[in-house]
């Protein structure tokens, strides 16, 4: 079992200060198995049959009982949010620790009967730090989910990955109450594949699979909202500058990604033309979750004259950026030069596979995937 530290670390600090903490992320990224490490005074799982029917009446089920309570699988009745709130009224000193596969909807439908008593964890997948720097080729072909990185070669790692796939357009769709065909999903999940890393054009999608923009928004919203896809948004600033304003996407897993573009070795990888999307979207997923920010507080930029950057936050007071190059020795450009001026950047990291760590100049330093540690580390 891989042990994920600092993970453990912050969730056991959120049970410590809230009543409920919920830990959101896809299906198999290791929520559960989080949870048992954490331990609980008392387990349900609702999607074991047993624990189904207990919550046939859940406030018998739960109204006695203290310490820690986890629900596995809480977006399969979210009724129980108004019950959680009366037992935590009741009770100060019961926990309850929730996990969830569907990030808007749980986070809309407990928000509103648990504010002021929830906070929220998105547990992503491995980090670096988790699997050591030596194994950054592997996390990054095979992807994030523990068991497509623990498997014993990158063909069984595929096999699961593909089956992953299958089983989460088969069962987890239709189990969330989304109603949309299987085969329609993966083809429209294979096509946005192809748009890894570039900004959505919800029309050109559109007219490429045969259906409305809103259908195509629709679509997209169910992958995001269930941890497959990512969309960043555009920073706008008042700089006098044409500035692109739609979102970009990316298949967050690189390992999902991976499989859906028939991409099984570092050879194929290689040579494929979404190498350098590949490397930026697995940079983005790593260095995100270091940031620790919230996915409506990171940002991409970008001018229609052609400089941009590729992750923008704010922490600190100041603006920050990171570049992601899959380079050799990445060189000072004049549209970095270009974001450190129009953005007011107090630092510029470009972030690359190599293993040499060196600045460009007193702004912009080049920083080795290897160096990523369970912090980000401001002091350049």
């Amino acid at each position: 079992m891989i042990e994920r530290k600092k993970d453990l670390s912050q969730i056991k600090e959120l049970i410590t200060d809230f009543s409920a903490t919920a830990i959101l992320g896809a299906r198999q990224v290791g929520k559960t198995t989080i949870a048992r490490q954490i331990g609980a005074d008392f387990y349900f799982d609702l999607e074991n049959p047993r624990d189904i029917a207990k919550f046939e009446n859940p406030q018998l089920t739960l109204e006695k009982l203290t310490g820690l309570i986890t629900i596995d699988e809480i977006q399969r009745k979210p009724d129980l949010f108004p019950l959680l709130r009366f037992l935590i009224d009741q009770n100060p000193k019961r926990k309850f620790l929730i996990l969830g596969s569907a990030s808007r909807d749980l986070i809309r439908q407990s928000s509103e009967t648990l504010a002021g008593r929830i906070a929220y964890y998105h547990l992503g997948g491995l980090r670096i730090t988790d699997t050591g720097k030596e194994t950054i080729d592997k996390l990054w072909l095979q992807g994030q989910f523990p068991k497509a990185f623990t498997a014993r070669s990158p063909a069984a790692a595929f096999k699961w990955l593909n089956n992953y796939i299958s089983a989460f357009l088969e069962r987890d769709i239709p189990q969330l109450g989304i109603n949309i065909p299987a085969q329609t999903l993966r083809k429209f999940w294979s096509m946005l594949a192809h748009y890894h890393g570039q900004i959505i054009n919800y029309s050109e999608i559109a007219s490429s699979f045969g259906m409305s923009e809103y259908t195509i928004k629709r679509y997209l919203d169910v992958l995001c909202g269930t941890f497959m896809a990512r969309t960043l948004q555009p920073w706008f600033t008042n700089i006098g500058k044409r500035i692109v304003k739609k979102p970009k996407i990316y298949i967050r897993d690189s390992g999902i990604l991976h499989s859906l573009l028939s991409i099984d070795s570092m050879n194929s990888l290689s040579s494929h033309n979404k190498l350098g999307a590949s490397w930026e979207g697995f940079a983005l997923e790593i260095i995100a979750s270091v940031l620790g920010k919230s996915d409506n507080e990171l940002f991409f930029w970008r001018t229609h004259a052609g400089n941009e950057i590729d992750l923008f936050w704010q922490a600190h007071g100041k603006n920050w950026a990171v570049e992601f190059k899959f380079a050799d020795a990445p060189r000072l450009t004049a549209s970095a030069q270009a974001a450190i001026k129009d953005l007011k950047l107090q630092h510029l990291w470009i972030v690359y596979p190599g293993t040499d760590r060196y600045k460009l100049n007193d702004k912009i330093s080049v920083l080795p995937m290897s160096n990523i540690q369970t912090k980000w580390n401001y002091k350049v």
